[in-house]
C-alpha cells in the first residue's frame, strides 16, 4: 500500500508539481489550523472558558489575518502564561507563513505563469470564422494586409515555426503604410471640400485598422496545436510554402531537380489540416488555400483532394503562384495597362472577382447576353463547368450587386466586333531566369496561339534572352520555342 501510495505521489509530481505542492499547502493549513483550535479552546483562559471549536477556529484565522485578533484568545496579556503567549505567537508567525506567505505567492506564481503562457501563444483559442495561416513567407504579409479592406473586423491567426516577433512587427509596419497611404488619398481627394463637410467625410471613409493579428509558434503538424488556433472553426485555412531560394547560377537540371522533389512540408500539412477540417465536428464549408510552386506538389495535392475533400465541408483550393506569377508577368511586359486593372482586380479594394454557382451550365454568349439584360451593376465574366459543377464568374465591387436587378437604358446603340484588328509586333527582352522561366514563356505562346499567327515569316512576338553565357549553354527552357 505504502509502494502504491509512493508511486501515485512520484507520478504526480513528474505531471503536475505545481497542484502537489498547491495540495501539501493547503493539507499542512488544514492540519495545522485543526490543531491550533483545539489547543485554544482547551486553554481555560479568562474570556474563553466557553469558546468551543468552531470559535477558536475563527479565532485562529483571525489571528493569523491580522496579529491585533490576538485580543480574542488573550483578553489580558499581563495576566496570560508565558507558555500560552508564546503558543500564540508560534501560531501566528507559522500561520503567516504556510498560510498567508504560501498560498499567496502560490497564486502570484500561477498569475505570473498564466500571462507568460499567454503571452506565449500556449493557452486554447476560443475563435470562429477567423483565418489561420499555416507556415510564413515573402507573400504572407500581403494576404494579410489586403483583409484591410474587408468589411468587419478580420481576425488572422498565424501558425509558424519561428520568427513570432519580425513576423509581427512585419505585418504592423505593412499595414501602417497602406493605411496611411490610403487616407492620403482620401485626403487629396477631399481637399476642395469645405472644412467641416470634409472632415465628416474623411472619418466616415478613412481606412481603419480592422485586422487582429495573433501569432503562434509551434508545429504545424503537430494536431494539439491546431486544435489549440480552433482549426475546426476557421473560416480560411490558408497553407504556404516555403521561400524558394534564389535560382542565380543554377541550370534547367538543378531547377528541375527541385522541381521534382517538390514541397514536402505543404504536403503534409494539407494531409494534417483536411483531416481535422473534414471531421464531422468542424465547420462546414470551410476552405483550404494551400500555395503550390512545383509540379511535384501540385500532383500530391490533386491526390489529397480526390480522397479528402468533402463537398460542403472541406474545401481544398490549389493555387498555382508560379504559372499565376509567369502568366502575369509575360501579360504585363506585353500590355503593361493591364497592371492598373488587375492592381484593383485582384485586391479587395474596390471592384473585385465572384464566382456563383449555377443550377445548370449554359451557353457562355447566351448567359452573358442574357444577364446584361436585366443587370448592369456587375460584368458577366464566363460561365464554366468546373469539378463536375457549373459556375459563373464576375466582377463586380459586391456580392449585392451581382443579384442587383437594373437593366441598362435602350438608347439604340450597336457594337460589331472588328475582326480584322491587327495587333502591332512585340519585343521582350528577358535579363536573368528563375524558376519561373518556364511559365514566363508558356504565356508568351498562348498569346501568340490566341491571335492565329502561324505565318512563319511574320513573327508577332520576339523573345531576347540575355543571361550568363554558363547558363545559356545548359539551359534548353527556350529550346522549344521556335
Amino acid at each position: 500500500m505504502r509502494k502504491k501510495i509512493r508511486e501515485k505521489l512520484s507520478v504526480q509530481i513528474a505531471k503536475k508539481p505545481g497542484s502537489v505542492v498547491l495540495g501539501a499547502i493547503l493539507l499542512f493549513n488544514i492540519l495545522f489550523l485543526l490543531f491550533a483550535s483545539v489547543v485554544i479552546s482547551s486553554l481555560s483562559m479568562d474570556g474563553t472558558e466557553k469558546m468551543n471549536f468552531f470559535e477558536a477556529a475563527f479565532s485562529t484565522i483571525t489571528m493569523i489575518l491580522d496579529a491585533g485578533c490576538i485580543q480574542f484568545v488573550i483578553a489580558d496579556i499581563g495576566r496570560a502564561g508565558v507558555a500560552v503567549s508564546a503558543f500564540c505567537l508560534i501560531v501566528i508567525l507559522v500561520g503567516m507563513i504556510s498560510f498567508t506567505g504560501a498560498v499567496i505567492g502560490y497564486l502570484t506564481n500561477y498569475i505570473s505563469q498564466y500571462i507568460e503562457n499567454a503571452s506565449a501563444g500556449t493557452r486554447k483559442l476560443q475563435l470562429s470564422d477567423h483565418f489561420v495561416i499555416l507556415n510564413w513567407n515573402t507573400r504572407a504579409s500581403e494576404i494579410v494586409n489586403d483583409l484591410l479592406y474587408c468589411a468587419g473586423r478580420q481576425i488572422v491567426v498565424v501558425l509558424t515555426e519561428s520568427g513570432k516577433q519580425e513576423i509581427e512587427r512585419e505585418v504592423e509596419d505593412r499595414l501602417q503604410d497602406t493605411i496611411e497611404k490610403e487616407n492620403q488619398q482620401l485626403r487629396d481627394q477631399l481637399k476642395d471640400l469645405p472644412f467641416f463637410r470634409r472632415a465628416r467625410r474623411f472619418r466616415r471613409e478613412r481606412l481603419k485598422n480592422n485586422v487582429v493579428l495573433i501569432v503562434r509558434e509551434g508545429d504545424v503538424f503537430s494536431a494539439k496545436e491546431l486544435q489549440s488556433i480552433s482549426l475546426k472553426h476557421a473560416k480560411t485555412v490558408i497553407i504556404l510554402g516555403k521561400d524558394e531560394k534564389s535560382a542565380l547560377g543554377k541550370t534547367a537540371e538543378t531547377l528541375r531537380a527541385q522541381n521534382s522533389r517538390g514541397n514536402p512540408l505543404t504536403v503534409k500539412t494539407l494531409m494534417q489540416v483536411s483531416d481535422i477540417v473534414s471531421a464531422t465536428s468542424s465547420d462546414d464549408h470551410q476552405r483550404i488555400v494551400v500555395e503550390i510552386t512545383d509540379r511535384w506538389t501540385e500532383q500530391l495535392v490533386e491526390r489529397i483532394i480526390a480522397n479528402k475533400q468533402i463537398e460542403g465541408k472541406c474545401n481544398i483550393v490549389p493555387v498555382k503562384v508560379n504559372l499565376i506569377l509567369g502568366q502575369l508577368l509575360s501579360q504585363f511586359s506585353l500590355m503593361p495597362e493591364l497592371n492598373l486593372a488587375y492592381r484593383e482586380l485582384f485586391s479587395n479594394k474596390g471592384a473585385t472577382f465572384y464566382s456563383v454557382p449555377l443550377s445548370e451550365l449554359t451557353d457562355e454568349v447566351d448567359f452573358i447576353s442574357g444577364y446584361l439584360r436585366s443587370h448592369s451593376r456587375a460584368i458577366p465574366l464566363t460561365a464554366t463547368d468546373i469539378g463536375g459543377k457549373p459556375f459563373a464568374f464576375f466582377s463586380a465591387g459586391g456580392e449585392a450587386d451581382i443579384q442587383a436587378e437594373s437593366s441598362l437604358p435602350d438608347t439604340g446603340f450597336t457594337v460589331d466586333l472588328n475582326h480584322d484588328y491587327h495587333i502591332e509586333d512585340k519585343t521582350v527582352i528577358i535579363i536573368g531566369h528563375n524558376s519561373r522561366c518556364e511559365d514566363i514563356m508558356n504565356g508568351f505562346l498562348s498569346f501568340c496561339s490566341e491571335w492565329h499567327y502561324d505565318d512563319r515569316n511574320h513573327k508577332i512576338l520576339q523573345v531576347v534572352v540575355i543571361d550568363d553565357r554558363e547558363y545559356l549553354e545548359k539551359v534548353d527552357y527556350y529550346r522549344q520555342y521556335p
